[in-house]
C-alpha cells in the first residue's frame, strides 16, 4: 500500500512543475486517494505478471534464481 502523504506531496511537486492547477471540485485528498488507488491496481498486476516469469509459470528454475539471488547479493 502506498503511503498518501508521500504520494500527496509527489503530486503537489509534479503539477506544480507542470504549472497544472486541480480543478474546483476535485479536493488534493480525493485526487491522491484516487491516484494512489489507480496507481495500486496497476503495481499488483505488474508484480503477479513478474511473479509469473520469474518463477517460470509455476515449473522455478532454481539454478537461474540462485544467480539472480548472487548477483544482487553482491552489488
Amino acid at each position: 500500500m502506498l503511503s498518501r502523504e508521500v504520494v500527496k506531496y509527489f503530486l503537489e511537486e509534479e503539477l506544480k512543475e507542470r504549472s497544472t492547477k486541480i480543478p474546483k471540485g476535485i479536493s488534493k485528498e480525493t485526487l491522491t486517494e484516487t491516484f494512489c488507488r489507480y496507481t495500486e491496481d496497476d503495481y499488483y498486476e505488474w508484480l503477479k505478471d513478474n511473479f509469473k516469469t520469474f518463477f517460470n509459470y509455476g515449473n522455478p528454475d532454481w539454478d537461474w534464481i540462485k544467480d539472480k539471488i548472487g548477483h544482487y547479493k553482491s552489488n
